[in-house]
């Protein structure tokens, strides 16, 4: 066990049960700038990372009845075909190591940038204009589709900008639902888009258990000590930090 990764998945699951969001728009950055891990090694473990840590959750949430597997089953339709296209792209594309690798740095980045808008835009989503009734189904494959390839290119995007997308497209859905819903679908994307890059060898298993070591229990602890704190504030502080990473990464 590496005590480094282990205080970083400490750190990384406060911050997911404090604000709900973070896991992967902090993790993959944090293992690339800050432990010099390669791009595609950081993206390929905090999938498979994402994929155990949520397992649990939507457990909770669908047993509670806070799941809403329509929409989920919408979702997964796009983003599970365009994660298996995303790997396959991946697979074939004739660049070298080191071009692929500034490749996923500048997609990281351009999404942790996005992932920042999304959050503190997450309240004024309601008063944009609403889609029409009949295309809410077609809109959400296609969500499906774009956090597919987000999520496998650069693990961010399921849970920030899934949930802020999911609050403007069924307004009438309850937060509660909002959240479990999107950690549901979250699930088999992350696990299917962990898989392909362990079939391409992009997985490292020893730091994945370090990771969860710390993990665990940091999302018990910053649960509790979220409910003290200001969303408000949270969210600011996580998407101020957002757009430093992002930046520092296309950039």
């Amino acid at each position: 066990m590496n005590f480094g990764y282990a205080l970083s998945g400490l750190l990384v699951g406060s911050i997911v049960g404090m604000t709900g969001v973070g896991g992967g728009s902090l993790m993959t950055p944090l293992l690339v700038i800050v432990f010099g891990i390669p791009p595609a090694i950081a993206v390929g473990t905090d999938l498979f990372y994402a994929a155990i840590t949520k397992a649990g959750g939507a457990w909770v949430h669908g047993t509670s009845g806070h799941v809403d597997w329509k929409i989920a089953r919408l979702l997964a339709s796009g983003s599970i075909p365009s994660a298996i296209l995303s790997i396959f792209v991946l697979k074939n594309l004739s660049v070298d190591r080191h071009a692929m690798a500034a490749f996923i740095s500048t997609a990281l980045g351009i999404a942790l940038i996005f992932t920042s808008v999304a959050i503190v835009s997450r309240g004024r989503i309601g008063k944009l204009g609403r889609i029409a009734e009949d295309r809410i189904a077609i809109a959400t494959v296609v969500l499906g589709v774009v956090l597919g390839f987000l999520v496998t290119f650069s693990s961010v995007g399921a849970g920030a900008l899934g949930t802020v997308a999911l609050f403007y497209l069924y307004p009438r859905l309850s937060a509660t639902n909002v959240v479990g819903t999107d950690i549901a679908h979250a699930v088999p994307l992350t696990a299917v888009a962990g898989l392909g890059h362990a079939a391409l060898g992009t997985v490292d298993f020893h730091l994945l258990g370090s990771l969860l070591l710390g993990s665990l229990p940091g999302i018990y602890i910053g649960s509790h000590i979220g409910s003290k704190i200001p969303e408000k504030m949270l969210r600011g502080a996580l998407a101020s930090m957002l757009i430093l990473i992002g930046g520092k990464l296309v950039f």
